[in-house]
């Protein structure tokens, strides 16, 4: 039974976090409209799969450089593809996946500083993230990312989070490859591929402004990888850290430190999933990917008050799952 201090703590918690909630609605709102002013550059609005060949010569801005593939260049009489860095190459997917794969076997050609970099600012600053994302279409003419550098270092975090875990759970080494490839091949690309593609196919067939343009599928799943990163982190280091020591116990505080970092964990996936649609230009009513945060609050306020410690039902599953025994 909830007692009345419980309930006057969570009626104080919930008040509290509704204001939160419409802080950072209304701080989303006006980044958001920040961001397509920034990322619109007085230009039409392009997709992730369509170079910049229908901007008009004079749109162009003269300091930039830019033109269009097999076009002059502003400065050169050379063709697009030979004017230097900022220079847009047009790439067919197979070509584009071709590449991403031949960096993955050399490592000298991953740019693992930038990587570090865009893993570090999801956590405190994702949309600037974003707004790299546009340089890369502008020279590349492409979304998604190239360069397999930020795969392999989630690769590398999933690894030791993965050990942390089997520390915490007291796991033997059979067990920890069994948590290690369910992390990977489950939680992280399973899951992805599931909610990239059904990401892609709602913002294709009915968030698009235009019918000749689409979004890409490999940007829907770097996306996903975007907000599972901070998720990991919230999920398979903070949460581990604090588990036996302040989460483990059937009281109330336990449960809503537990069921809080879950909350945020998702609450952030959601956010940064929401920014990532939000940078595309042909795409508009992006604002619907923040509607499961109404939903989620629902369910985070009735788990606490109904007695549901998610923390220690998920490390019981993770334990069964990598075990096949109880806890």
């Amino acid at each position: 039974m909830i007692t009345d201090m419980q309930l006057g703590i969570m009626a104080n918690v919930l008040g509290v976090t509704i204001f939160i909630l419409v802080i950072v609605y209304h701080y989303i709102m006006n980044d958001s409209l920040k961001g397509q002013r920034a990322f619109g550059h007085g230009y039409p609005p392009q997709s992730p799969t369509t170079s910049f060949n229908s901007l008009p010569r004079r749109d162009l801005r003269p300091t930039s450089g830019f033109s269009t593939p097999g076009s002059p260049s502003v400065y050169s009489k050379f063709s697009a593809d030979k004017v230097g860095c900022l220079t847009s190459v047009r790439m067919t997917a197979g070509a584009k996946i071709s590449r991403y794969f031949r960096r993955l076997v050399h490592i000298r050609q991953m740019d693992f500083e930038f990587a570090a970099w865009q893993m570090l600012y999801l956590l405190i600053h994702p949309q600037k993230v974003y707004r790299k994302f546009m340089y890369r279409k502008r020279t590349k003419d492409q979304w998604a990312r190239d360069d397999p550098a930020f795969l392999v270092l989630l690769a590398a975090t999933l690894a030791l989070s993965s050990i942390l875990f089997a520390l915490v759970l007291k796991l033997s080494f059979g067990g920890f490859i069994a948590f290690f490839l369910w992390v990977i091949f489950v939680d992280c690309i399973g899951v992805g591929l599931v909610i990239a593609t059904l990401l892609w196919t709602i913002s294709n067939r009915y968030l698009r402004k235009v019918t000749d343009q689409d979004v890409e599928w490999g940007y829907c799943f770097d996306v996903h990888l975007n907000a599972f990163f901070p998720l990991l982190i919230m999920l398979h280091v903070i949460l581990p850290l604090l588990f036996y020591g302040l989460i483990d116990y059937s009281g109330f505080f336990a449960r809503l430190l537990g069921n809080t970092i879950w909350f945020i964990a998702v609450i952030y996936y959601v956010y940064i999933t929401f920014l990532g649609y939000t940078a595309l230009p042909i795409l508009t009513k992006t604002h619907i990917f923040l509607y499961p945060i109404t939903f989620l609050f629902i369910f985070y306020i009735a788990t606490i008050s109904s007695g549901w410690n998610i923390s220690q039902t998920a490390m019981d599953f993770y334990h069964f799952r990598a075990m096949n025994v109880n806890r």
